[in-house]
């Protein structure tokens, strides 16, 4: 389960609700450190796909609606 560079834009850029708390978190994080500085998209990429890695097994959910992407 990784995250492209394409879909982590999406996910940083669009409107997508999760049931992880500790991910919306995350991504909301992301969003407002992305809208400073976009050219760091590879670093939030690896941090999202080290997020899902760590927490896989309950991610399944969340998962199907970044594959949608």
């Amino acid at each position: 389960m990784n995250v492209t560079p394409q879909q982590a834009k999406k996910l940083l850029t669009g409107n997508q609700n999760f049931s992880l708390l500790g991910f919306s978190m995350m991504i909301t994080r992301l969003k407002t450190l992305y809208a400073r500085d976009p050219s760091k998209l590879e670093s939030f990429t690896d941090e999202i796909n080290k997020f899902i890695a760590a927490f896989s097994s309950v991610m399944r959910d969340d998962y199907a609606i970044i594959s949608k992407l």
